[in-house]
């Protein structure tokens, strides 16, 4: 009997007569559609188990970009959906990024027609039985509040301060999870069928930043061979999220103050102004109050964004909800990596309560990660979770959050023989934020 509805995406004619073809005796139902611009919808209608989503739908341009986009927002809204990368042998770099982002596996073009039909098979039998294919909101797919009063009052705050369309800014150390407060956030406002743009302003050079934010026109410098519509104009009706806001070079604070104020953006080689409707959202681990008393950050362009602010507080300060978040990246990754693995041995959850987690919750789920792929069995060991006294805080109660962060960083540089990519993977930041630290730490 035939199991399974397989989902192609792919913008050649040939390939999709082709996979109609092949696929169709081997799967219960096959959809085929050209491009990601009906993805959505065709997910919610078709409601397919697995999805085999190629990795370019531009002649002219072979990023595979656009795969990885897609595979990160299938994944959020349709967690139980597979997905399977169709690729070019040059992509398989890219193919391996998408599997990081949640891809089951990933097929290299010319295929051949077993390992394709084999692969497609192997996703459906993973996709958890009884799934439905429904569209999952941040509330229960990212956001874990679990009871601490910090946590709680934050949850309050968020009821009141969603609906309506005021700036925030969202504070905390590395790793709480501001960017995932800050989708709930949008998830629960009146925009959340809008879009919602994120923005690493940490990673934004600073002579690309007026392109990246506000756009340009074709012809305003050497490469700007067509227009481009900037951040601003991306998240128009929706929502802007500026992470690593404190980042931003000074001199570039202005321009942005002024868009903020104004709501207008104007795109570089252009005098035209264009209306914006956004709703702002910041996020930052800096003093951002202690940036203004030394002059390194706006008081006036901090008034703007900081209409309400949210402070989310260190994993260290909600010891109780370590186990279940611990519990849940259990789950999730015992799946993604095909392992038995669903319990957690009693000594090894003692080490992990009594942990410092100075990396906070992002630093849970990479241990969790690593834990979940060496395992044998059905229970994580403590052997698993690779806890060792150099990734272990020292703060002391007197030592501040900059002192913090530095010592942090100083031991990833350490326990990873100072590799940047690693140090920035495990940190969880861009490499440009890196640099910008190493260079403010003078490391």
């Amino acid at each position: 009997m035939k199991k399974g509805k397989i989902l192609v995406v792919d913008d050649n004619q040939g390939i999709r007569k082709a996979l109609k073809l092949l696929l169709t005796p081997h799967f219960g139902e096959v959809e085929i559609i050209a491009s990601p611009s009906t993805l959505v919808r065709t997910m919610e209608n078709f409601k397919p188990n697995v999805v085999l989503l190629d990795m370019n739908f531009n002649t002219d341009i072979n990023t595979g970009n656009e795969g990885l986009f897609w595979t990160s927002e299938l994944k959020k809204m349709f967690p139980d959906v597979q997905v399977v990368l169709f690729t070019a042998y040059a992509d398989i770099a890219l193919a391996v990024e998408g599997m990081k982002r949640g891809a089951f596996d990933f097929i290299v073009k010319p295929w051949d027609n077993e390992k394709l039909i084999s692969t497609l098979q192997l996703a459906y039998e993973a996709t958890p039985k009884g799934a439905k294919t429904t569209v999952k909101s941040t509330n229960d797919n990212e956001m874990y509040w679990g009871d601490s009063a910090g946590m709680t009052v934050i949850r309050h705050k968020l009821e009141r301060v969603a609906p309506t369309d005021a700036n925030v800014l969202i504070t905390g150390e590395n790793g709480t999870g501001k960017d995932v407060l800050a989708r709930e956030i949008h998830a629960t406002s009146s925009r959340r069928h809008q879009p919602m743009v994120c923005v690493d302003a940490g990673a934004i050079t600073e002579s690309l930043f007026e392109s990246e934010l506000f756009g340009h026109v074709k012809g305003a410098f050497t490469d700007a061979h067509t227009d481009h519509m900037g951040k601003f104009e991306q998240a128009n009706g929706g929502t802007l999220f500026l992470d690593e806001i404190g980042n931003i070079p000074l001199h570039l604070q202005a321009k942005l103050l002024r868009v903020i104020q104004n709501r207008t953006v104007t795109r570089v080689g252009s005098e035209k102004q264009i209306a914006i409707d956004i709703r702002l959202i910041c996020a930052t681990n800096m003093d951002l109050e202690k940036m203004v008393r030394e002059g390194r950050f706006r008081q006036d362009l901090l008034y703007r964004i900081n209409t309400v602010r949210m402070h989310l507080p260190a994993l260290r300060d909600r010891a109780g909800d370590i186990l279940p978040l611990a519990e849940i990246f259990l789950k999730k990754y015992a799946v993604k990596y095909r392992r038995e693995a669903d319990a957690i041995a009693a000594d090894a959850a003692r080490a992990l309560t009594s942990h410092a987690w100075s990396g906070n919750i992002r630093e849970l789920q990479n241990v969790i990660e690593k834990a979940v792929i060496l395992s044998e069995g059905k229970t994580l060991k403590l052997a698993d979770l690779s806890l060792n006294d150099s990734s272990r805080s020292t703060t002391s109660a007197g030592q501040t959050l900059e002192e913090a962060e530095e010592k942090t960083i100083r031991d990833t540089m350490v326990r990873c023989n100072g590799n940047l990519s690693m140090v920035a993977k495990e940190l969880g930041i861009s490499r440009p934020t890196l640099y910008s630290k190493l260079k403010k730490y003078d490391i």
